[in-house]
């Protein structure tokens, strides 16, 4: 039998709505419990605790579904509906359970809504892919989920099988997630390895100093901490840095 769900459904257009409501009544497990149809009134309801699950289409007025992310909590399923195909991959990379694609057909959605009681569903893209700079990330650190911003990790660095972010707040999160997982997801413009231990955000690169012989680190702002840099990495990365208009810090 399946599970219960309590549903919102987040679409600035009121037909896509009234079709999806449509085709749920044959899924009496799912409860519609709200609809937001702009970014502002999807974040004043995504803030009340009352649903575990969210379609959710990406082209909003004003903004993208990504933009929404944040705002929903890690028990809640996101299952995104739009009538662009070319959004499909960052949509997986982001964890989302599925992708439909408008128009939503009856037998495609239940098909989706089978993988809601999947214990723990596998989310795989069609072909790789990768994130953008003004995504949000699903991170799974063990005992806890939270969506990141890409924008906000200074440096991803490895712990064997296991990943610690640096967010430029200061914070930091173990994720259960490989350094080579990392960069192949992570805009590969503005991250970079500078160690086969390290990858790190340029935008947040404050200096880069040569503190004797051949250490080099790199320096962050809000007093994160430092970063050695492999100095072989480190020359043939000069012309990205050049395109990031970093060439100046290079010791």
């Amino acid at each position: 039998m399946s599970a219960h769900r309590n549903a919102l459904l987040i679409d600035d257009e009121p037909l896509a709505r009234v079709e999806l409501r449509r085709l749920l009544e044959a899924h009496p497990h799912i409860q519609i419990v709200g609809e937001a149809a702009t970014l502002n009134t999807a974040r004043e309801r995504l803030a009340q605790p009352d649903f575990n699950l969210v379609f959710l289409d990406i082209q909003l007025r004003g903004g993208t579904g990504f933009d929404l992310l944040e705002f929903i909590p890690p028990k809640a399923q996101v299952i995104f509906v739009t009538a662009y195909d070319r959004f499909a991959v960052r949509a997986f990379e982001v964890n989302a359970l599925d992708y439909l694609l408008k128009p939503v057909t009856a037998v495609r959605l239940a098909e989706t809504l089978r993988r809601l009681d999947q214990p723990d569903p596998p989310v795989a893209p069609p072909q790789p892919g990768r994130l953008h700079i003004d995504d949000r990330v699903f991170v799974k650190t063990g005992t806890t989920t939270r969506f990141v911003p890409v924008n906000n990790i200074v440096a991803v660095c490895s712990c064997e099988n296991y990943t610690e972010l640096q967010l430029a707040d200061g914070h930091r999160l173990m994720a259960l997630r490989t350094l080579k997982s990392w960069e192949q997801a992570l805009p590969s413009d503005i991250f970079v390895r500078i160690h086969r231990q390290s990858l790190i955000n340029l935008q947040h690169v404050e200096s880069i100093v040569r503190t004797g012989g051949d250490d080099v680190r790199f320096r962050f702002a809000n007093n994160l901490p430092e970063l050695p840099a492999s100095r072989r990495r480190l020359a043939g990365l000069r012309q990205r840095f050049t395109d990031a208009g970093l060439e100046k810090l290079l010791p």
